[in-house]
């Protein structure tokens, strides 16, 4: 028997068009699971769709993760077409997006971060998570088991290092906000609460803490990350495919409550 084996499950992603989201989805599929590729951008979940492996048999989903109503019907129509819902991976993550580059580094200090992005990180980082948990992972404790993935972040265990966000010049362009480490930390408490609150019920929930994923960054930066990292490199969008696989089967049946850290080594030094 091959406990990786997801043959049959149905598994759910959320913000599945996302860079590491469609790595998800294709390690899922790879290992036999039906995928239901969820996020806000429908023409891109189709044409993720229809790159996984048996695309017939996936689904895609179009809800906002802060909507409890959008959530709830998603999950009628996925109970309805497939009778059972095995995975759901907490993916969807709001990051700092600063419409003008010349002022991302004023805005992003701590000093002058605006409230307004601060809230959009909670309802979609935190309050996302909860609800998409709350609403399919009922449906996990009805069968008497099931496997949440919360996706994190190194970031939620230590505070960013600001001096890698320096240009090459020195200058300090950009500043990692509060937002993604309040919001992270959050997130990998709120797994072992779900982990010790459903435990009895069969239903696993476990943390994924990536590191950073290189995505056509400036050179300087990649440098700088880099550095910092044992391994001496940022993570390639696919080094998440084994460690979501993991986590989601029965290979890590005796595991609940835990945060895997997967950074080539970040939080090591």
């Amino acid at each position: 028997m091959n406990p990786f084996d997801l043959t049959e499950k149905v598994a759910i992603v959320t913000g599945a068009s996302g860079l590491i989201g469609q790595n998800h989805c294709m390690a899922l599929a790879e290992a036999g699971a039906n995928v239901v590729i969820c996020d806000m951008n429908e023409s891109k979940c189709n044409e993720l769709k229809a790159k996984l492996p048996n695309p017939e048999k996936h689904l895609v989903k179009v809800f906002d993760v802060t909507k409890k109503a959008e959530i709830e019907k998603a999950k009628v129509e996925i109970i309805l077409k497939y009778d059972k819902i095995d995975i759901l991976i907490n993916n969807a993550a709001m990051n700092d997006m600063f419409e003008n580059p010349t002022l991302a580094g004023q805005q992003s200090m701590f000093e002058h971060y605006p409230l307004e992005m601060l809230q959009k990180s909670i309802d979609v980082n935190i309050t996302g998570v909860f609800l998409c948990s709350q609403v399919f992972g009922q449906a996990m404790k009805a069968q008497k088991r099931g496997s949440i993935v919360n996706v994190a972040s190194t970031y939620g265990m230590v505070g960013p290092d600001q001096s890698i966000y320096k240009d090459r010049n020195g200058n300090q362009t950009f500043y990692k906000s509060a937002a993604y480490p309040i919001t992270k930390g959050a997130v990998i408490n709120f797994t072992r609460f779900l982990a010790a609150y459903w435990g009895k019920d069969g239903v696993r929930v476990n943390t994924l803490s990536p590191g950073g994923v290189e995505n056509s960054q400036d050179d300087y930066f990649v440098m700088n990350y880099s550095a910092k990292t044992p391994l001496n490199r940022m993570a390639k969008p696919t080094d998440y495919k084994g460690a979501i696989v993991f986590l989601a089967s029965d290979a890590s049946a005796y595991m609940t409550g835990a945060n895997l850290v997967v950074d080539g080594g970040w939080t090591a030094i």
